[in-house]
C-alpha cells in the first residue's frame, strides 16, 4: 500500500526513510526530494526495480536513468577512467545539481537500459536524500512524473502522477528550497577528450568554464589550434596541407562525443 510521510516532522522522516529503505530492497520504487525537483527511485543493481521506475514514468530503456550516490568517494567505485577535469568539477559542484556521464566500472552487474558502457553520476544537496541514499547506497533515480507532465516539485504533485505505482513518498516541502524555479541538474558528459555540456542547467557554463576552462557548450567544437598537425618532411611545400589537417579533428570530435553519451533521461533531476 501507498504511504506518503511528512519529512518536516523528526518522527515521521524516521518512519518514512525506515519504510523507504525496506521497500527499495524489496525492488519497489519510492519518491523523495532532492535539491532540483523530486525524484523517483529504484535499486540501481536490480534490473526488475529500474524496469518499474522506467514503467511508473512511463518510458523505455532507451533512455537511462542517472544514479544518485551519497558521497563523492563513490565515483570510483562506479566509474573508471575519471579524468583530472572531471574529477575537477566534482569536488567543486558535489553535492549539487551537476550530472556527470562516465565510463562505467565494466565489473558492476547492473542494467540501467541503453547506457552504451556509461553511467550519469550526481550527488545531491539535499538532507532527506542524503539520509536516504546513506541507508540504500546509490539508487537509480529520474524527476518523478510521467513523461512528458512537468516536474514534481512535491511529493503531492509526484503522487498525483505516478499514484500507485509508488510504494513510499517521503514529503520534504517545496523543491527547490524556497521557491526558486525548477531547474534540472547541468549534464556533462566527460566519456571524450573534452568535457561537453549536454543539457543545461542548474550549474552555467561560466560556472562550469571558473574550474575548467575548457569545457564545450553544447554544439561547441574544440579550438582547432589545440589539435596537433599532421608531421610532415621539412622539404615538402605542405603548409596547406598541414593547415588542412586540424580542420578535419572538430568533426571526428563532435562524433565521437556524441557516440558514448545517449542524452539519457531528459527528465533527469
Amino acid at each position: 500500500m501507498t504511504t506518503t510521510y511528512d519529512c518536516t516532522s523528526d518522527d515521521q522522516r524516521a518512519l518514512g526513510l525506515e519504510h523507504a529503505q525496506r521497500a527499495i530492497s524489496e525492488k519497489k520504487c519510492v519518491v523523495f526530494p532532492t535539491d532540483t525537483v523530486y525524484g523517483i527511485a529504484a535499486d540501481a543493481f536490480s534490473p526488475q526495480a529500474v524496469t518499474m521506475l522506467l514503467v511508473s514514468k512511463g518510458r523505455g530503456r532507451s533512455m537511462p536513468p542517472p544514479v544518485l550516490i551519497p558521497r563523492l568517494n563513490a565515483l570510483d567505485g562506479l566509474a573508471t577512467d575519471v579524468s583530472a577535469d572531471a574529477r575537477k568539477l566534482a569536488e567543486a559542484f558535489w553535492p549539487g545539481g551537476l550530472t556527470l556521464i562516465l565510463h562505467a566500472q565494466p565489473s558492476l552487474d547492473w542494467d540501467l537500459g541503453e547506457t552504451k558502457g556509461t553511467v550519469a553520476l550526481r550527488m545531491p544537496a539535499d538532507e532527506v536524500a542524503q539520509e536516504l541514499l546513506t541507508l540504500t547506497g546509490p539508487l537509480a533515480v529520474s524527476s518523478a512524473n510521467r513523461t512528458g507532465q512537468a516536474a514534481a516539485q512535491t511529493a503531492e504533485e509526484a503522487r498525483a502522477q505516478l499514484a500507485e505505482s509508488v510504494e513510499v513518498y517521503l514529503e520534504g516541502g517545496l523543491r527547490p528550497l524556497g521557491g526558486a524555479d525548477a531547474l534540472p541538474s547541468t549534464i556533462v558528459d566527460a566519456t571524450g577528450p573534452h568535457l561537453r555540456v549536454v543539457r543545461d542547467g542548474a550549474v552555467t557554463l561560466e560556472q562550469l568554464r571558473e574550474h575548467v576552462p575548457g569545457v564545450l557548450g553544447i554544439g561547441e567544437v574544440p579550438p582547432a589550434e589545440e589539435l596537433p598537425a599532421a608531421a610532415e618532411p621539412e622539404d615538402q611545400p605542405v603548409v596547406e596541407s598541414q593547415a588542412a589537417e586540424p580542420q578535419e579533428q572538430p568533426v571526428v570530435e563532435s562524433q565521437a562525443a556524441a557516440r558514448p553519451a545517449p542524452v539519457r533521461d531528459p527528465d533527469a533531476g
